[in-house]
C-alpha cells in the first residue's frame, strides 16, 4: 500500500474513505507509479484543515458554534441593521443615510461589536 500521506497529496485521491484512489481503489505496493502532485497539494502550502476553506488566496476559519434558529430570529429583531432603531436608547438611525459599517449610536454611545 503506498504511504498514506502521500496519498493525501495525490491528483488521484478520492478523499473519499471507501474509495481512497480512483487508478488504485485497493492501494499500491511501493511506490506509485501513477502519483501526481496535487496542484494545491499541501506541499506548496494550500491545505484546508476541517472546518476552514479558502476564498481566495485567504483561509477562512468557520465558526465551530452555529447559531440557533431563534437566536438568528432575535437578531433581526433588535440589531438595528434590521430594525433602523438603537437597541438600549430608541435612537432612530437616518433611512436616507444609514450607516455604512458599524452602526453605533451617536445619542448613547451604544456600540456594535459585531464585527
Amino acid at each position: 500500500m503506498s504511504n498514506p500521506s502521500e496519498c493525501q497529496n495525490c491528483l488521484n485521491n478520492t478523499h473519499n474513505s471507501l474509495l481512497p484512489c480512483a487508478i488504485h481503489p485497493y492501494g499500491s505496493t511501493g511506490d506509485c507509479p501513477d502519483f501526481e502532485l496535487e496542484p494545491h497539494g499541501e506541499a506548496e502550502g494550500f491545505w484546508e484543515p476541517r472546518g476552514a476553506s479558502y476564498y481566495g488566496d485567504e483561509l477562512i476559519i468557520t465558526p465551530v458554534t452555529r447559531w440557533t434558529q431563534a437566536q438568528r430570529l432575535e437578531l433581526l429583531m433588535w440589531h438595528p441593521i434590521f430594525t433602523g432603531i438603537c437597541p438600549n436608547c430608541r435612537y432612530q438611525f437616518s433611512k436616507e443615510h444609514p450607516p455604512q459599517v458599524h452602526w453605533d449610536c451617536p445619542a448613547c454611545a451604544w456600540r456594535d461589536d459585531s464585527l
